[in-house]
């Protein structure tokens, strides 16, 4: 039997322009199996921005069912949704999204606050976290004082922290040289092989197929689905 982290239905996303509605998801299936390593690619405008979002529990359908780890999230309000997405997603991001007035460490501690996390918990789970990805000797430095290479594996150790069941990683190399972006997505494989479930948005072929299987999305539909050999 399956066990699927992430099973969607006949997932449709409108968004309202003027008198019209403009669709950006056209009854989109999809599901993910725990520990999977799934990339999910398309052009500029062809719905994965919008799938992602959903996916990460960041908004909700407009039609269609989303279970998120065998929890139906697809028509929770928005406070119920975020307590989820703490919980549940770790985003990293093509921006890295880090906090500059705060030090590496207690950016990586945020997700814990949110989840009510006690401060001695939070330092140790830091701090270990940082230490995985190699900063373990960063930890007062400001996001400003790293390359970004390192800040983004800032990002990705905020994502481990609250060991959640998904990794969701949006463009990770996006704004990276190619040495950095290759340490990443080594890092992000690394990451698979000790049993995360990863799913990597991104619109390069080349990038995509570092993971398992590929998705490809083109107008709001899923024309392509399959392992990448």
């Amino acid at each position: 039997m399956r066990d699927n982290i992430i099973e969607a239905r006949g997932l449709i996303k409108e968004y309202p322009m003027g008198k019209h509605n403009v669709r950006a998801l056209n009854g989109v299936d999809i599901a993910i199996e725990r520990g999977e390593f799934v990339s999910i690619i398309g052009p500029s405008g062809s719905g994965k921005s919008t799938l992602m979002h959903i996916l990460g529990c960041l908004d909700t359908p407009t039609n269609g069912e989303y279970f998120l780890d065998g929890e139906k999230v697809s028509e929770l309000p928005k406070k119920r949704l975020a307590a989820i997405r703490n919980r549940k997603v770790g985003f990293v991001f093509q921006t890295f999204n880090l906090l500059p007035h705060l030090n590496i460490q207690n950016n990586v501690e945020i997700p814990l606050i949110y989840a009510g996390v006690s401060k001695k918990e939070r330092i140790e789970k830091s701090i270990g976290v940082l230490e995985r990805v190699g900063l373990g000797d960063r930890l007062r430095h400001k996001p400003s004082e790293l390359s970004g290479g390192q800040r983004q594996r800032v990002a990705i150790a905020r994502a481990l922290v609250t060991d959640p069941a998904i990794i969701l990683a949006d463009e990770p190399t996006g704004n990276l040289d190619s040495t950095s972006g290759g340490d990443i997505l080594s890092m992000i494989t690394d990451l698979h092989q000790l049993g995360n479930t990863i799913v990597m948005v991104t619109h390069d072929l080349n990038i995509a197929k570092k993971a398992n299987r590929m998705i490809k999305i083109i107008d709001g539909l899923i024309p392509e689905d399959g392992t990448i050999a």
